[in-house]
């Protein structure tokens, strides 16, 4: 695995914070309101042609539904981001949005240590991180 350049990272970053605040003020008018939906985290491949950003999106019952709502106005996410970086970039990276399920995958191994759920007796409970 190839290190993030500099330029990489400052891209990311702009990316990060201007779709944070593009959705949080989506959510804000479309009157939603329960939703927290936050960017975990944006990779920038080196040739700055795509840029995937991961959501972490509270509760955890209406990340997907939020996530394909989210995924229908990729294009229109992706413009709005472009209107603001236009002067620190040329083109703007295709907009890939992906879940972050890490906070669902701790709180499930917080679960565990405590007892509530035993996934030694059920090894179903933690089947999302298992490799295929």
């Amino acid at each position: 695995m190839e290190q993030e350049t500099n330029r990489q990272k400052k891209i990311a970053t702009l990316i990060q914070h201007d779709l944070t605040d593009i959705i949080r003020r989506e959510l804000q008018n479309a009157g939603q309101k329960g939703i927290i939906i936050s960017v975990t985290k944006v990779r920038v491949t080196s040739d700055f042609s795509i840029a995937k950003a991961y959501l972490s999106i509270y509760p955890n019952d209406q990340a997907q539904a939020v996530m394909e709502d989210l995924q229908k106005h990729r294009l229109n996410l992706k413009h709005q981001i472009a209107q603001r970086t236009k002067h620190q970039m040329r083109k703007m990276p295709e907009l890939l949005l992906f879940i972050d399920d890490s906070i669902a995958y701790i709180q499930n191994i917080e679960e565990a240590i405590k007892g509530e759920i035993d996934p030694i007796k059920n090894p179903d409970l933690l089947d999302k991180r298992k490799k295929k």
